[in-house]
């Protein structure tokens, strides 16, 4: 069977890239945990600084002008660290009670991750969303087939995405080196930039995840000119990160895979 000459291992994120087609859980429970406290955010809203550590995701909402500026209206005073704490201890039990309900594997996960494991790459995980989170996700993932050698969550370390501190931790436990024989598969800008940070190879998965939103259902009632807009949108929002390569789902990753193994061989470095 055919082996990677060069790299070591690809660690891939969770919701909107193996599971949670769209991203729907984070996007609608952070809808709802602001609606917990009376101020109104949009799904927009929300999805903007998908990636981020979750505690640190619900203070980078309450920094958005408008929210803000809702929240000073519904409360009579600016947000405060306390406010951001008591949003995110709403939005952990809340997402908690709904994670197993968005946790179908996106199609290709497991076949991906299998076949690269038996060409001799080991799989590593990272998330922003917490163990208590990840607890019932992972027997569901696990039974479907995606069994990650190493989970890295947000609470692992002290910064989450865009740092790459979670990422160093993967390649710890997954004891793999240097980091530019690694491949970091994220739906998100800040997975993109903690990736990079970190010295490996990027690839964005642009329609299963956060940019386009939607799921399979969803994007098949869109009318043609609807899902153009949409998938451009979500190529550029991954490339302007600075992905290496942007692909629609996981289950294209194996030729970029291979193509990434082929750089590396001639020299190339991330």
């Amino acid at each position: 069977m055919l082996k990677h000459a060069q790299l070591e291992a690809v660690i891939f994120d969770w919701s909107g890239t193996v599971v949670d087609h769209g991203a729907k859980a984070p996007a609608d429970v952070f809808v709802r945990a602001f609606a917990a406290f009376e101020v109104a955010i949009t799904e927009a809203e929300a999805r903007a600084p998908m990636g981020m550590a979750k505690r640190a995701h619900v203070e980078a909402l309450m920094d958005l002008p408008r929210v803000r500026a809702a929240w000073r209206e519904q409360h009579g005073r600016e947000p405060e660290d306390g406010d951001v704490e008591r949003v995110y201890e709403v939005f952990v039990p809340m997402t908690v009670d709904v994670v197993a309900d968005h946790g179908e594997l996106i199609d290709g996960a497991a076949a991906v991750t299998r076949r690269l494991r038996e060409r001799g790459l080991a799989i590593g995980s990272t998330t922003g969303y917490s163990r208590d989170i990840m607890a019932p996700l992972l027997p569901k993932a696990a039974a479907q087939g995606f069994a990650p050698d190493s989970l890295v969550c947000a609470g692992d370390v002290v910064h989450g995405r865009p740092a790459p501190l979670m990422l160093y931790k993967s390649l710890v436990e997954l004891a793999v080196w240097p980091a530019s024989a690694v491949v970091v598969v994220d739906d998100t800008p800040a997975g993109i930039r903690a990736g990079l940070q970190a010295g490996c190879w990027t690839v964005g998965v642009a329609l299963t995840g956060n940019a386009f939103g939607l799921t399979p259902d969803e994007a098949a009632a869109l009318d043609d000119a609807e899902r153009a807009w949409r998938e451009a949108r979500a190529y550029a929002e991954l490339a302007r990160a600075g992905a290496h390569a942007v692909v629609d789902g996981v289950g294209d990753l194996e030729s970029v895979v291979d193509e990434i193994d082929g750089a590396l061989a001639r020299g190339e470095r991330p």
